[in-house]
């Protein structure tokens, strides 16, 4: 092998006789802040029961290890030795057999699963304690599709002429946080409102206890979530909704009926004003009686990019889009919230980077533990951002942040009672990975 340094070629000689090298430095940042969170502990009481012998793995802190795991960039199983070969950092770890019989124990047991959950919103409550709860909780529903490459089961075809699952996935939008989700055949309906209500219903679920009535909630949805079902369960737990609307041929008519003066500018996500982008509001001329009482539809209109084609249905130029709502205010702050929905397929994309591309398992069970899996990694990174970093990196997708902090090399030496993790000097992340172990050993460890 040769290397460049300082302008000079350079042949290496490569052995393997080194000591205290650990590949995935940043990495204990995960599981450090699953133990700072309560998850760990949580995880370990609700999981209690599957331990058979005192000196076994703690289910807990497998599942713990298996979240790490998936957030650190693996997609099977198998992957866990990434965490399980470097002992000084994570500690023991279970092996893939035993793994699997945890993750095969727990889809056997609702009551065990339901415990997964209730753990993952003692860790969501102790974050939010940690770092702030949010005022206003956004729930985006979206339902994603997952190839499988074999007969597996629930799988089936999808309406593109694929064959796997279709989920249905669950998202608080302030906090960047997974809320719930539900494994589903490839077959199923995008809209189908009984679905959307019990993945909503686990959403709430999540919220703390305490803050329940001090935090308003909106469900935001595509047009899939234009059902009198969905909206009428939204009325009646008072939670205000935002969903898409069809553009219907009375929609249509409305639309050609308004002058052009009431038209006004859409905002950017900042509140400025969009170059491209008008909005107006067609409630007074819609029947509307047969949806809650209030509900409001908001239209957009704007002309497409350069090269895009008009369908038939286009009018005067422009691309229109609705949206059905009981929110009160600023058409344009409303439509602008609604259109932020968008964000749902950025957490959906880091999720298929965390495991979810590929559902591992020949068991329906099984897999939808991964799935809950899936969501605990999710937000273990997203708790490492919001308590520990800072700047860009508070911002950055997960398989940049791997890049960056996670999969860091580091010298790990032991003196006494005492060790030191030593970090390559010149990598530019470096600094900002040395501060979050700062930051992690100042923040305070669970109680009760």
């Amino acid at each position: 092998m040769k290397v460049q340094h300082d302008g000079r070629q350079f042949t290496v000689e490569v052995s393997a006789d080194g000591e205290g090298l650990v590949s995935h430095a940043g990495s204990a940042l995960l599981s450090q802040v699953g133990d700072k969170t309560g998850l760990t502990r949580a995880l370990s009481r609700g999981l209690g029961s599957m331990r058979e012998r005192a000196g076994g793995h703690d289910p807990g802190r497998v599942v713990r290890d298996l979240a790490v795991m998936l957030a650190d960039g693996g997609e099977a199983l198998t992957d866990l030795g990434a965490v399980r070969e470097q002992a000084p950092l994570f500690g023991a770890v279970a092996s893939d057999s035993t793994a699997y019989r945890v993750i095969e124990r727990i889809a056997r047991d609702p009551e065990l699963v339901d415990a997964l959950r209730a753990a993952h919103a003692v860790a969501r409550a102790h974050a939010w304690k940690l770092g702030g709860a949010p005022d206003q909780l956004t729930i985006d529903l979206d339902a994603t599709l997952i190839q499988s490459h074999s007969d597996k089961d629930g799988a089936a075809g999808n309406f593109k002429g694929g064959f796997g699952f279709h989920p249905l996935l669950a998202y608080f939008d302030e906090p960047d946080e997974a809320a719930a989700s539900k494994l589903r055949p490839g077959n199923a309906g995008a809209n189908t409102a009984a679905d959307q209500i019990e993945v909503s219903e686990a959403a709430l679920e999540q919220i703390p206890v305490e803050l329940v009535a001090e935090i308003g909630v909106l469900l935001r949805v595509d047009s899939a979530g234009a059902s009198h079902e969905l909206l009428d369960w939204c009325r009646d737990g008072r939670i205000r909704f935002s969903v898409g609307y069809a553009l219907t041929d009375a929609v249509r008519t409305a639309i050609e009926a308004l002058p052009e003066s009431a038209w006004r500018a859409a905002q950017s996500q900042d509140g400025t004003e969009r170059p491209n982008g008008e909005v107006a509001e067609i409630t007074d001329l819609l029947e509307l009686a047969g949806w809650p009482c209030g509900s409001r539809v908001i239209v957009r209109r704007e002309r497409p990019h350069p090269g895009a084609q008009l369908s038939f249905t286009d009018h005067d130029g422009h691309r229109f889009q609705a949206i059905l709502t009981d929110q009160a205010g600023e058409i344009a702050a409303i439509e602008r919230s609604h259109r932020a929905r968008a964000r749902v397929e950025d957490q959906i994309r880091d999720d298929k980077d965390t495991g979810l591309r590929k559902l591992p398992f020949r068991s329906f069970e099984m897999n939808a533990v991964w799935l809950e899996l899936v969501g605990i990694a999710h937000d273990l990174i997203s708790w490492t951002k919001s308590l520990l970093l800072s700047g860009e990196l508070a911002r950055t997708e997960p398989k940049r942040l791997r890049h960056r902090l996670f999969h860091t090399a580091g010298r790990l030496a032991f003196s006494g009672r005492r060790a030191k993790l030593r970090l390559q000097a010149s990598w530019p992340w470096a600094g900002e990975l040395a501060a979050a172990f700062a930051r992690l050993e100042a923040l305070p460890a669970p109680t009760g």
